[in-house]
């Protein structure tokens, strides 16, 4: 987390009204989450835009992290991603119970009574899920890059893998903010 502070730091040290360096980059990577969140949330997205962007960009540096030789990755630790994973469902929650009131315990039951036993294992199911897709996929990563190190300097395969991790790290970020948009989404969503 100090480093996303950091690098939000050095974005807005000298804000300019054309932005140049890390605040184009920043820029324009929290107005593409904005409209990420806009098309998937709606008009409640702004609520949770700040919490959706933050998560994205800590989950991004901490997959990264785990590319440098001597580092691991936070997301390396399924305590990390299931803790996430729970402060997500958590909040699930609490917005919709906020939001819907009665009618959010409601849809559990819905379309009959007994469906209450299938909806509480699909509510065990997000955190779980959520956590193990992560851990799952950087730790593969890792694994891979650790035996790749041990490979002569000369074989391109460690760069090429290097390179290939930088863009799943940004996948797997990505992936775990959408469906967090997307439960998110379905706690705030306006009845119709």
């Amino acid at each position: 987390m100090a480093i996303v502070i950091l690098i939000a730091f050095l974005a807005t040290r000298s804000l300019k009204l054309v932005p140049s360096g890390w605040q184009n980059v920043i820029e324009m990577v929290i107005v593409w989450l904005n409209e990420q969140i806009g098309v998937t949330l709606g008009s409640r997205g702004q609520l949770v835009a700040p919490f959706l962007i933050t998560l994205f960009l800590f989950l991004l540096i901490s997959n990264w992290i785990g590319l440098i030789p001597t580092l691991a990755s936070p997301t390396n630790d399924l305590n990390t991603t299931l803790g996430l994973a729970l402060l997500v469902i958590v909040m699930l929650h609490v917005l919709g119970l906020y939001y819907k009131g009665f009618n959010y315990i409601k849809h559990f039951f819905q379309p009959v009574a007994p469906f209450v036993i299938i909806n509480l294992i699909e509510e065990i199911a997000k955190p779980i899920t959520l956590a193990f897709r992560l851990f799952g996929n950087i730790v593969a990563g890792e694994i891979l890059l650790e035996i790749l190190y041990n490979l002569p300097w000369f074989v391109p395969v460690p760069w090429i893998w290097i390179a290939f991790s930088l863009f799943i790290g940004i996948i797997q970020a990505f992936i775990f903010t959408v469906l967090t948009a997307n439960y998110l989404g379905m706690a705030l969503s306006e009845e119709h």
